[in-house]
């Protein structure tokens, strides 16, 4: 099974652990970022992943070749000559993720026990051309789903700026949680080019196609985005 980890981002909220390395290789517990996210990635099935990387690419692509990708086959999207965002991250790599089945993208500074084998089934039985693991938890952006969780708009309640993809009676507001399943039949559906994002993206097409939440009620979930953040997973991790 294919999975994309997100590992471009220049950790700019990080610093200063982003001051001489990527985001992907700031340490959690004795382990980097984006080894914990691969170790998960390979206890569940994925063995081909695809890792996109700009800032200090070149120590990402050391650290993958001095532990032999950790057993599982690892391509690069090198986008170190000009950073995509998350849509033209997966259009870059999109010759890489072609195929019948569907496959995973994560955030390399997500740190979650989210059951990624149950959230497969969850879309492989929802039907839908993506679906996003969402949470009810307090952010400025939240994605509006309908009853039926289909995505029906965004809502950003600190500017009061929102976008309507479908009416529905009720939109109930959650958060995304930076995992996604996608099915590769949206790359012909996409139009954007260059640098852009998968949210506006999925926003459009979810007027005419079906793009699904998944309500994850894992018990952790953490964006190791600022240094606060990565001393609250060592505590837990030294906790356990």
């Amino acid at each position: 099974m294919k999975a994309m980890i997100f590992a471009a981002g220049l950790g700019t909220r990080l610093y200063p652990f982003t001051t001489d390395r990527p985001k992907a290789l700031v340490d959690v517990a004795g382990k980097a970022m984006l080894q914990r996210v691969i170790e998960k990635m390979g206890e569940s099935g994925y063995n081909e992943l695809i890792i996109n990387v700009h800032h200090y690419g070149e120590q990402i692509i050391k650290f993958l070749n001095i532990n032999n990708n950790f057993g599982l086959s690892v391509t690069i999207s090198d986008e170190r000559d000009e950073l995509l965002d998350t849509g033209g991250g997966i259009l870059k790599a999109s010759k890489w993720l072609e195929g019948n089945d569907p496959f995973l993208v994560y955030n390399v500074d997500v740190f979650s026990n989210i059951d990624l084998n149950l959230f497969r089934i969850y879309h492989q039985q929802m039907g839908g051309l993506a679906t996003l693991a969402v949470r009810d938890r307090k952010t400025a952006r939240y994605l509006l789903f309908d009853e039926s969780m289909q995505l029906s708009g965004w809502r950003n309640i600190k500017t009061g700026d929102a976008i309507s993809s479908r009416l529905c009676k009720e939109y109930n507001p959650f958060a995304f949680s930076g995992i996604q399943l996608i099915n590769p039949a949206i790359f012909p559906l996409i139009t954007e080019t260059g640098k852009f994002s998968l949210i506006p993206l999925y926003l459009r097409l979810a007027k005419e196609h079906k793009i699904v939440g998944f309500n994850d009620h894992s018990t952790l979930w953490m964006d190791l985005g600022k240094p606060d953040q990565i001393i609250e997973a060592e505590n837990y991790l030294n906790l356990k």
